[in-house]
C-alpha cells in the first residue's frame, strides 16, 4: 500500500468548485482498480486547506491515475482554483493490515 496526502491552498472564492470539480474525481477515482481510499479532508479552521487522502493498493497506481482521463480534467479544471502549488506526502501503511483494504 502507499499512502498519499496532497495538501491544497485553494483560493477562498473558489472554495465550492473546487469541491466539485475533485467530489468528481474522487468518484471517478474510486472505479479504479488500484485505488483503495480517496478521501478529500477540509480543515475545519481555516477551510481554504485540503488534504486528498489517496489510498494505493500498489505502487504503480498512482501512475495508473495520473494517466486517467478524469484525472487530467481535474488538474487541468483546478489549476488556477489554487492559491499555491499543491504539494504531496508519501507514505508506507502501518495498520491495519493492507489486507484490510
Amino acid at each position: 500500500m502507499l499512502i498519499v496526502h496532497v495538501h491544497v491552498h485553494v483560493k477562498p472564492n473558489l472554495i465550492s468548485q473546487f469541491v466539485e470539480a475533485t467530489r468528481e474525481n474522487a468518484r471517478h477515482s474510486l472505479r479504479e482498480p488500484g485505488i483503495a481510499r480517496f478521501d478529500i479532508l477540509q480543515d475545519k479552521a481555516k477551510p481554504e486547506f485540503f488534504v486528498l487522502n489517496e489510498v494505493y493498493r500498489t505502487v504503480e497506481a498512482p501512475a495508473q491515475h495520473k494517466a486517467t482521463a478524469h484525472y487530467a480534467k481535474w488538474r487541468e479544471t483546478v489549476a488556477e482554483m489554487m492559491a499555491e502549488p499543491r504539494t504531496g506526502v508519501e507514505f508506507l501503511n502501518v495498520f491495519p493490515d493492507d489486507g484490510a483494504f
